[in-house]
């Protein structure tokens, strides 16, 4: 959550830091603010507005020149909203100034301590204890005030500090949530997300938990918190910033559904062998042998990442016919679970950062599991610490909520199913049959959104509902659940998934005229009992909106989706309610890109 930018070098700081938070804007958006100084200035100038970005850029006044800075733009943990609230925080005397992503746990604690020592707090926000902290800290150098602070803190954080003292740098510091460093030629940057750093470097350095770094214009250093030094080549990454532009689109959401045909081709790119009807997926660090040992897949992930881990068991029982399931990273890693040694758990995350999943990560490798980790976002957490893995190659995902990162890792998950079903028992033909119906997904997403004005006619007639319920049995119960996600995250609408098959159990008795169904209907062995479900929701004069391969007669509109292999059907039967999703916010006039109370990439608890 939150988003930090920082720079030092030659340039005038204030617009590449605007910019900076401008592409960092999804991560948090309630409020904004900049520090900027130079060798040369007396001390530490500050600029805060609650807000978007535009808010704070309309206060900077037109001579605030400076050549190093931080900035953030927030999203709420501690605190209301405010001016007040808003990071940087700076010191009494307006020489230290901190901006800070995560949670301080103890932060109460210090805090009554610093207040019987006379100390007066301006915000309500825990990052203001590192402020007075690092002020306090008799220790010479910033580094070492940096570190002497570290110490008493519990909690997570990725900061970055700057001292009216030490102008001719920048500190910084990451436990549990992401620090990047970008390489430029004269010139330092520093970030929570590369998307605010590939405009001007593609030359980066990912902090490690536990790993500080100095930054000066013509040099970085990196060292633990303790003081030892660390080695850390630059890595090149691979978007570009014409990846983050909206690309002729009103919003980022509706340019990420309309990728999500070239997005599904890349991640396949490469990995299909023909001579063999598999695939190769070295990354996996999982060789046959490893593959036929795994007796359980656990899969954990959050949010939508959760809900592709359910469509990716389902496929993996079915094509590796090895039992699976997915459970919330957020649940599992309170619940002192049983770690069997011949299981494979498979994080799922999108950024790579999520902290409810890396922290389960971290209890299982602690455990001696066997972790693989599936992400977008190439040298994150989550892939460093996972003991192999693979990348979704969706490319960036500006919009919180996410649609073509979705796809593609079920997409990643059927490549994974297909693997370890042929190490087992999996035939040729139906490793070919599934290969076959992989090759087809960019051309049938492709057909799918030709039916863009359709959904959206559909959308404008169920805008006004209060309320939805999403219906789908076996494949098409996640299928359901991550529509009904999608719809009240963008929308606002309060919608429901539930099983099919439970309808009788409770359900039934919330049918009425003004409570719309939307049905996941696939043309599979479980048709007729789909369609026995559509019949009791009509028979109390339900409206229905059907997801299907055909029209259904009981159904009051039917969206016809492209039929492909059974085991791939979920993965097509998504896209069409995306854009529902989307074209009812559209219809509502909410803010798609970025959702009230959400933010994008969740680094805190």
């Amino acid at each position: 959550m939150c988003g930090i930018v920082g720079y030092i070098g030659k340039r005038d700081v204030a617009p590449l830091l605007l910019e900076g938070l401008q592409r960092l804007e999804y991560r948090g958006y309630d409020s904004a603010g900049i520090v900027v100084t130079s060798p040369k200035a007396a001390g530490l100038r500050m600029v805060k507005a609650k807000g978007r970005v535009r808010d704070l850029e309309a206060k900077v006044p037109a001579r605030f020149k400076g050549t190093t800075g931080i900035a953030h733009t927030r999203w709420a943990t501690h605190g209301a909203p405010s001016d007040v609230n808003a990071h940087p925080h700076m010191s009494a005397d307006n020489k230290v100034a901190v901006v800070h992503n995560g949670i301080i746990d103890n932060a109460a604690d210090l805090r009554r301590k610093l207040e019987a020592d006379g100390v007066e707090f301006l915000s309500e926000t825990d990052t203001e204890v590192l402020v007075h902290l690092i002020a306090r800290s008799e220790a010479e150098k910033l580094e070492d005030k940096v570190r002497e602070t570290l110490r008493v803190i519990e909690g997570t954080y990725g900061i970055a500090v700057m001292h009216a003292d030490f102008s001719e740098r920048i500190v910084v510091a990451r436990n549990g949530s992401p620090v990047v460093l970008g390489i430029g030629e004269k010139e330092m940057f520093v970030a929570s997300d590369i998307a605010a750093l590939v405009a001007h470097t593609r030359q980066i350095v990912t902090l490690d938990d536990g790993e500080m770094a100095t930054l000066k214009a013509d040099d970085f250093r990196t060292y633990t918190t303790e003081g030892t030094r660390t080695t850390s080549e630059p890595t090149t990454v691979e978007w570009e910033a014409a990846s983050y532009d909206m690309g002729g689109h009103d919003t980022y959401m509706h340019k990420e559904i309309h990728e999500q045909a070239e997005a599904v081709d890349r991640v396949l790119r490469g990995r299909i062998d023909d001579r063999f009807s598999t695939v190769h997926l070295g990354g996996l660090n999982l060789d046959a042998r490893d593959a036929r040992a795994v007796r359980r897949v656990k899969i954990l992930g959050c949010g939508t990442s959760y809900h592709a881990g359910q469509i990716g068991a389902q496929m993996i029982e079915e094509l590796a016919r090895i039992p699976a399931d997915a459970e919330p990273a957020s649940e599992f890693r309170y619940r002192n679970a049983v770690v069997d040694p011949d299981t494979l758990y498979i994080a799922v995350s999108q950024s790579g950062e999520t902290y409810d999943v890396l922290a389960a990560v971290q209890e299982l490798k602690r455990k001696g599991a066997r972790v693989l980790g599936i992400v977008n976002v190439v040298g994150s957490a989550i892939a460093r610490e996972a003991d192999g893995g693979m990348y979704v190659h969706a490319g960036p995902e500006v919009c919180v909520v996410s649609t073509k990162c979705f796809t593609n890792t079920c997409v990643a998950f059927a490549l994974l199913a297909l693997h370890l079903g042929r190490t087992r028992d999996l035939s040729v033909r139906d490793g070919k049959r599934i290969i076959e119906g992989l090759r087809k997904l960019p051309a049938q997403i492709e057909e799918m959104l030709k039916q863009e004005e359709d959904v959206k006619k559909l959308a404008a007639q169920y805008a006004d509902a209060r309320s939805m319920l999403f219906i789908g049995r076996v494949r098409g119960y996640p299928v359901a659940r991550e529509a009904s996600l999608k719809l009240k995250e963008v929308s606002y609408i309060h919608a429901e998934a539930y099983p099919a098959s439970e309808l009788k159990h409770g359900p039934l008795a919330l049918i009425e005229p003004a409570l719309p169904t939307v049905a996941i209907v696939p043309d599979d062995d479980l048709l007729e009992k789909n369609r026995a479900a559509l019949e009791e929701i009509k028979a109390r004069s339900g409206q229905i909106l059907a997801v299907a391969h055909q029209e259904q007669e009981k159904a009051d509109h039917t969206i016809v989706v492209p039929k492909n292999e059974d085991e791939l059907d979920p993965i097509l039967m998504g896209i069409p309610l995306q854009l529902l999703a989307y074209h009812t916010a559209l219809a509502l006039g909410r803010d798609i890109d970025k959702p009230r109370n959400l933010a994008k990439s969740v680094t805190v608890e």
